[in-house]
């Protein structure tokens, strides 16, 4: 080899070697994007805040490995429902000058909420995904794509902070899905957050502002790349970087149900709004095997907490609930029902399969000591040679707080309407975790003293209050004993087992009705205040309010910081320790679900929208606005 070209060689080589090197030694990132000339780039990228507007650099996803066919597309059905979709809302209710001016001093407070925390937010950690509200700082928990800005811009338009939410879109533009820190993107995270609240500002502005559009498409690419596998179902923690290198993709042979199943809204909307129909297609993919595996599983009606996506198969964990890890799954079926306008029969017929199931083995009454009836839907284990013995939990979760109003929306659209009272009882539930505790705040997970299915009498004797009752389920909890044992009980055994107990109840800070509370913790969540929101709407009970009001004054007194607001330790204390930390679903979910119970009855109409898992509004495509 000539001298000359020797010399080329060796510079080739050491600078591959170089490059080699920094990529994997660096915090740095890698993702293939198109550049203003079209061309194929590489973006070594160290978060977001780095695209300019205008700069025209755009991601791009690869060439499929495992295309679908365009002619073997799902596409979305068309067509009216057999019957017409009953109404939702009730009338507004009837309102004199002193209660209205009284809702609109409660709707001014949860404002001045939000503008506290948004403030806080644009002045620690614009474009980071979070601010931690008691330090200042920032972080990014979420791809580093300005989580909390693009969670909250339906929030601000709806609360009419408009200058606020232009500011917010011309940020937006400044988000680069083409870079980002996190080696695994969480699937379903960036489906409800991002492409959710995209869609929702777009919708709710008026479609005025196309570069939301725009920006749910990138990010709807983005996310079809994870379903890129042999079987078209999604990997819901995708590493884009093996994506990027070549590897082969293959569908988890565990995944959490609520991952893989909560995609439908989200992606059907993205189909509806650019007639692309391969979004609506991967989700659709994903409903037929779940219609397919409903009766294959354990507890036949209801899928698993893990599911096998590789085959797919539903039938190979024992573990139920509505609660955590589970949730959306089943909050999607009515209302993708209603984001098809009712066309396809399909997610009425997966909501039915499985809520009676529900009723009956996992809903169970609560002895409380002001006698309300009181559903919660607790936890299912499936054991036994043949799976023939089904063990109930009762463990209430903050999370399991949605299914109110989960129940009620369905009762009303699929003319379910002994369901309302049932709806009305989880959400009620929700409400005594709230104010048996002295914060006034729920915690994320406790356990009852349950006394009764669904189908029991309200008023029946099993579900009368005594403090002897509460305290034998206490004691069979903490110190379970066989009916050997409890038949040749002495009275010194059992004032021995008093003391006991109530050590164990001031010990453990248990109110009353309560046996465990095993997470103490209070991060800010919504499920409680969007159940007794719709509740509300569908009722027109103005107790909703009242129930609404107390929940605010408690989580506003005990999270409010300096910056903006905190979670908390152990709300079982009257004065809890705050945690720095503000998930963007505060203002997504948790303030605006309090700020729609007292602002005017057609905002945000669920005659009209569909709220997804973060509370983002879609249009319902049937109703004119």
């Amino acid at each position: 080899m000539p001298p000359m070209r020797r010399w080329r060689a060796l510079v080739a080589v050491a600078a591959a070697w170089m490059m080699i090197c920094w990529y994997f030694l660096s915090d740095s990132n890698v993702m293939v994007y198109t550049g203003a000339d079209g061309g194929s780039q590489w973006s070594f990228g160290d978060g977001p805040k780095k695209q300019q507007p205008g700069s025209g650099k755009h991601w791009s996803k690869l060439p499929d490995r495992n295309p679908v066919p365009t002619s073997l597309l799902r596409t979305i059905p068309t067509g009216a429902p057999e019957t017409p979709i009953p109404r939702i809302q009730k009338s507004p209710p009837a309102e004199d000058t002193v209660a209205k001016e009284v809702r609109q001093a409660r709707l001014t407070a949860v404002k001045q909420s939000f503008q506290h925390s948004w403030n806080g937010y644009k002045k620690h950690a614009w474009l980071s995904d979070e601010v931690t509200p008691l330090s200042g700082k920032s972080k990014d928990p979420f791809g580093g794509w300005a989580a909390t800005l693009v969670d909250a811009l339906d929030t601000l338009w709806i609360m009419g902070m408009k200058e606020d939410f232009r500011e917010a879109v011309l940020a937006c533009e400044q988000i680069d899905f083409t870079t980002t820190q996190t080696t695994s993107i969480n699937v379903f995270e960036t489906t409800i957050r991002y492409l959710g609240g995209f869609l929702a500002a777009y919708e709710l502005s008026g479609q005025q502002y196309p570069q939301l559009l725009k920006k749910a498409v990138e990010v709807g690419d983005l996310l079809m790349c994870a379903f890129d596998t042999p079987n078209r179902m999604p990997i819901s923690r995708w590493n884009w970087e093996e994506y990027v290198r070549g590897a082969t993709q293959t569908a988890p042979r565990q995944v959490l149900v609520s991952e893989i199943g909560s995609s439908s809204l989200e992606f059907t909307k993205l189909s509806q709004l650019t007639g692309d129909m391969r979004y609506y297609d991967a989700v659709q993919r994903i409903s037929d095997e779940f219609e397919k595996g409903q009766n294959t599983t354990k507890l036949p009606g209801m899928w698993p907490i893990v599911v096998n996506a590789a085959r797919p198969a539903f039938n190979e964990d024992n573990a139920f609930t509505l609660g955590g890890m589970s949730d959306s799954l089943y909050e999607y079926f009515p209302k993708q029902y209603l984001m098809l306008g009712g066309a396809l029969e399909q997610p009425r017929k997966l909501y039915e399969g499985f809520i009676d199931v529900a009723k009956k083995h996992l809903f169970r009454r609560a002895l409380n000591p002001d006698n309300i009836p009181l559903l919660i839907s607790g936890d299912v284990r499936v054991t036994g040679t043949n799976s023939d013995k089904v063990v109930t939990t009762p463990k209430g979760q903050h999370l399991t707080c949605f299914v109110g109003g989960m129940v009620g929306i369905a009762s009303r659209i699929f003319e379910r309407p002994d369901d309302l009272d049932v709806a009305v009882q989880i959400t009620d539930a929700c409400v005594w975790s709230y104010s048996s505790t002295p914060s006034g705040i729920g915690p994320e997970i406790w356990t009852f003293a349950p006394c009764g299915l669904v189908s029991d009498s309200q008023t029946g004797e099993k579900c009368k209050w005594t403090d002897q009752k509460w305290k034998d389920a206490v004691r069979q909890y903490w110190r379970p004993r066989n009916a050997d044992e409890i038949e040749h009980e002495t009275e010194a055994d059992k004032k021995a087992a008093d003391q006991q107990i109530t050590s164990i109840i001031e010990g453990r800070r248990l109110p009353p009705g309560f046996i465990d509370i095993p997470d103490k913790k209070y991060i800010l969540r919504p499920e409680a205040i969007e159940s007794v929101f719709i509740m509300y709407r569908l009722t027109g009970d103005k107790q909703w309010m009242e129930k609404a009001w107390n929940m605010f004054q408690a989580i506003d007194k005990h999270t409010h910081t300096d910056i903006a607001a905190a979670s908390l330790n152990d709300v079982t204390f009257s004065d809890p320790t705050q945690v720095d930390s503000m998930e963007s679903f505060w203002l997504a979910e948790t303030l605006k679900y309090f700020y729609l119970v007292f602002a005017d009855w057609d905002t945000v109409d669920l005659d009209q929208w569909v709220l997804n898992t973060e509370a983002h509004p879609l249009r319902r495509p049937d109703v004119q606005s």
